[in-house]
């Protein structure tokens, strides 16, 4: 991942009780801290997230979460945490993330999340909503892939 791809930074700050027995944080821990940052870039973009846009006219839910473990976090280190769409197919789009330990920009962990729309009562694939095509298209810019017109 080339992080010059990445506009949005979100920090989250390692808390005691997610620290292992190990002494560094739960391996699942990190897929927290990446959902966490992707709420936080779609807020940013101004999309509303709530229940009621959560159950609205489509869900969106995960079906791929990849995690490349690069280096421990520990106890009370900041994590600089970037996300991006790195593409938006007809059906699904990627979320890609970075984590890094704040102070010494030492890789963390880096992320793939793909997402799927589904219309909420047959529980099929949609296309992806041409809103949000847009408003990724106009934050990303050419750093992203995008299959199919936007009308």
């Amino acid at each position: 991942m080339n992080k010059e791809n990445f506009k949005h930074l979100s920090q989250v700050r390692v808390r005691n009780y997610e620290v292992d027995w190990q002494g560094i944080v739960h391996n699942a821990i990190y897929l927290l801290y990446f959902e966490v940052a992707r709420i936080e870039y779609l807020k940013e973009l101004g999309l509303t997230i709530d229940m009621k846009s959560i159950q609205g006219s489509s869900r969106v839910v995960v079906a791929r979460n990849e995690v490349n473990y690069r280096s421990s976090a520990l106890f009370d280190e900041l994590m600089n945490v970037f996300t991006r769409v790195s593409y938006i197919n007809e059906t699904s789009f990627a979320f890609e993330g970075l984590m890094e330990e704040a102070l010494s920009g030492r890789l963390i962990a880096e992320n793939v999340s793909v997402h799927v729309w589904l219309d909420p009562v047959t529980g099929a694939p949609v296309r992806v909503g041409e809103e949000f095509r847009g408003i990724i298209r106009r934050y990303e810019g050419g750093t992203v892939a995008i299959r199919g017109p936007l009308t």
